[in-house]
């Protein structure tokens, strides 16, 4: 089997754990790509793949899975799991390894018509009185203040709140909720150690307990929320009592950190980028295509795993069933072969943007329409009640990991128009 993708020509190293990848992984996903057929990882036992197509194909192919139950026993499952560091952690493994996201086959699709009926364009479209009353209180309290650090003072306060807001949480537990979420998800990356096993699983347990009991205040007054029509389709048999906590938990955690990570990368590339901000100033309605460039540019999710459930021909290699694919879709969403020679460009109006950063396939993202339109609200808020914005320190800090990409902090000088 090839060795750990180390060295490359391009002088650089995969080392997703490391300070120098955080900061800019780009050359070390060109490299990968550049090598042209998937390089197999050691620390995941998977192999990488990194250019566009490869990455399209697999995401969108029904025989590439996120579960190993089609192919393994019940027995190998868990020795896999046991390897990774994923066993003894039972509501972990009861509520988040089990979800609509881990699950293929019919389960998937059960769970994903229970979401997707509630989620629709309409029902989002609906939300922006809310999204923009929201956004121009947290902007009112900020707008004076000289600096802020825009991650923590305003991307990490909106989504949160709307998802909560959407599902039926009270606005005095959302922040809860943010601290639940990131301690469960920052277990899905390479670092598996002991310790951050015992924080997901502690948020998990406490997580679950606070769902119990808001649904049991939703079955004795049932409002207008998500919440309320999950609990209907569960009374009506369409999910279990674990399939509906593991929906909610899903839900509320996907409305947290992706979004809040791409509201900091994206005001970031505007900084980097400031003939794109001007031009965004100068047309605004070119903030849709703005907000696509930005999970493109740094895909705030930029890696997912497939299964192969057949033999199967990836990148002109041959590889048997079986076989843990790492899709990196922050390196396909750089490849030239799909961008051009300005993959590694932010542009405001690029038109088409045929991005992976809501993946694809059966696996494509429910939550991406509120999502840009939480950005769009922000953006166009922030553009126009503010004559100027500016990086107020050295270039930010990014989170390590694999799964992960988004600023730390985002200290921002801003100037009222």
């Amino acid at each position: 089997m090839t060795a750990t993708p180390k060295a490359s020509e391009h002088g650089t190293a995969f080392e997703p754990l490391s300070a120098t990848f955080a900061q800019n992984p780009y050359p070390a996903y060109a490299a990968l790509r550049d090598k042209g057929e998937p390089q197999f990882f050691a620390d995941f036992d998977m192999w990488l793949v990194t250019r566009f197509d490869d990455v399209a194909g697999i995401a969108r192919d029904i025989s590439m899975v996120r579960s190993p139950e089609f192919f393994m026993s019940e027995e190998e499952i868990t020795e896999q799991k046991r390897l990774q560091n994923w066993l003894d952690m039972p509501h972990h493994q009861r509520f988040v390894q089990f979800s609509m996201l881990d699950s293929d086959g019919p389960v998937h699709d059960r769970l994903r018509r229970q979401v997707f009926r509630e989620f629709t364009p309409a029902f989002i479209a609906r939300q922006r009185t809310m999204i923009q009353s929201f956004v121009d209180r947290l902007v009112d309290s900020l707008i004076d203040k000289g600096e802020i650090d825009f991650v923590e003072d305003l991307a990490a306060q909106v989504p949160g709140h709307i998802i909560g807001r959407v599902l039926g949480v009270p606005d005095e537990d959302c922040p809860q909720l943010r601290v639940w979420s990131e301690r469960v998800v920052q277990f899905f990356d390479i670092d598996r150690s002991d310790a951050r096993k015992a924080l997901a699983e502690q948020a998990t347990t406490e997580f679950y307990h606070y769902l119990l009991k808001l649904m049991a205040e939703r079955r004795a007054a049932p409002q207008e929320d998500l919440i309320t029509r999950l609990i209907a389709a569960q009374d009506a048999g369409h999910l279990n009592e674990d399939e509906l906590v593991s929906t909610c938990m899903l839900i509320l955690m996907a409305g947290h950190g992706s979004t809040i990570d791409v509201l900091g990368s994206g005001m970031h590339a505007l900084l980097r980028f400031p003939d794109q901000m001007a031009r965004l100033r100068h047309d605004p309605a070119l903030i849709h295509t703005a907000i696509q460039e930005m999970f493109r540019f740094e895909s705030p999710l930029p890696f997912f795993h497939r299964y192969a459930t057949t033999d199967c021909v990836v990148g002109g290699k041959s590889f048997p069933r079986g076989t843990k694919f790492g899709l990196l879709y922050g390196a396909a969403n750089r490849d030239p072969a799909a961008f051009g020679g300005d993959a590694d460009v932010f542009d405001a109006g690029r038109n088409p943007n045929r991005h992976l950063a809501f993946g694809g396939g059966a696996h494509f993202c429910l939550g991406n329409h509120l999502a840009r339109l939480d950005m769009e609200v922000i953006f166009t808020t922030l553009l126009t009640r503010l004559s100027s914005i500016a990086l107020a320190e050295a270039e930010p800090q990014y989170k390590r990991g694999l799964s992960v990409r988004g600023p730390k902090a985002l200290r921002l000088a801003l100037t009222p128009a």
